[in-house]
């Protein structure tokens, strides 16, 4: 199901991404991957409920907790695949256009619900290593 094409135009699209499981310690891998996708230019919003702040956004407990006048395009998951369900149902109830499970990360039950809510899904693909692979550079204001 994850295909460059699709993948590709969801990393275009999106501007705002609420990473789920997001640590703020530097030695952890989702700590790297959300620095350089913050550096390319989307507004990382992190949901950690043991962090304040990550990379000077204020970190939330939890997706709904976000306010609404935040729109997030995409929720990129860095947690266990047996935890990904309640986050996928937020997902929907918060308005996000896609679900993005990191590398590692499958929950095919979590995939159904999420696509038949009319949200795109991407899984076990890690969202740094696809931006670097297609070749794209820092988001433009106009894209």
């Amino acid at each position: 199901m994850n295909n460059d094409q699709e993948m590709r135009e969801i990393l275009l699209s999106t501007n705002t991404v609420a990473s789920v499981g997001l640590s703020s310690n530097d030695e952890k891998e989702s700590y790297w991957i959300v620095f350089f996708l913050k550096e390319q230019g989307y507004r990382m919003i992190p949901v950690n409920p043991r962090a304040t702040e990550i990379f000077g956004e204020k970190a939330y407990a939890s997706l709904s907790e976000i306010p609404d006048e935040i729109e997030i395009d995409v929720v990129q998951i860095f947690r266990k695949p047996e935890d990904v369900p309640p986050i996928v149902e937020e997902a929907i109830k918060i308005g996000a256009k896609v679900v993005w499970m990191q590398e590692g990360i499958v929950n095919e039950e979590a995939a159904k619900m999420a696509r038949e809510a009319g949200l795109k899904v991407v899984m076990n693909v890690c969202m740094r290593a696809t931006h670097k692979r297609l070749g794209l550079g820092p988001k433009t204001k106009t894209e």
